[in-house]
């Protein structure tokens, strides 16, 4: 069973995310928090598996809670009613794993908290592309530096970051290059420890960066 914490400052729209999730096989209600402090706390003293988190709520945000409940084990998903830039950004580089409107379709958002507690902590293709060829900030001191950061890595490893950065998961990853899923896992794991990421989207945002094809 996966285990839900929703944190957001509208009694409604907690009411709401609990009757969609719990509807879904699989994925359970363990909490709620009204503000990015509850969140935490309620983190720690639950240990749900994923974390639904607005951006913006009074006192402290989902965007300064994030990369604390982060910290403490839990997958993040933002949520939010803004499409605004600077927000998709800022939850990407704390460590978020997901960002969603709050318009997105209960199965879509089902199915966004059962990819996210499986370990293929990514967007979805599409959303992924958009936003971070949108928001990405690029130059070219961050390029060069993007590149450096990545001649760490080997060719295999390369080869498969910049796979996971066109938005496929491992086993599509596997299909395409002739390897094991464990195998393309265990690559994937390295990177990320070398390029010390905290996740998948941050690996893309990486290649993005780089101006890689």
């Amino acid at each position: 069973m996966i285990r839900v914490l929703v944190a957001d400052d509208e009694q409604l729209v907690r009411s709401g995310l609990r009757l969609i999730l719990e509807a879904a096989p699989e994925i359970t209600v363990v909490g709620e928090a009204a503000d990015g402090a509850e969140a935490l706390a309620e983190t720690r003293r639950l240990r749900p598996d994923v974390v639904l988190l607005d951006v913006r709520m009074p006192g402290t945000d989902g965007l300064t809670a994030a990369p604390r409940i982060v910290a403490d084990g839990a997958k993040v998903i933002m949520l939010t009613t803004f499409d605004r830039d600077e927000y998709v950004h800022r939850a990407l580089r704390a460590g978020a794993v997901g960002f969603l409107l709050k318009d997105t379709p209960p199965r879509d958002l089902a199915a966004a908290v059962r990819t996210v507690a499986a370990g293929n902590a990514m967007l979805s293709p599409t959303v992924t592309r958009r936003l971070i060829e949108s928001f990405a900030e690029r130059g070219p001191d961050r390029r060069e530096a993007a590149r450096r950061r990545l001649g760490e890595l080997t060719v295999r490893e390369l080869e498969i970051v910049r796979e996971v950065a066109r938005g496929h998961a491992n086993a599509g990853i596997a299909r395409r290059l002739g390897m094991s899923e464990a195998t393309v896992k265990a690559h994937v794991s390295r990177a990320l420890a070398k390029l010390g990421a905290e996740n998948r989207v941050q690996l893309a945002i990486l290649v993005h960066d780089a101006d890689l094809p």
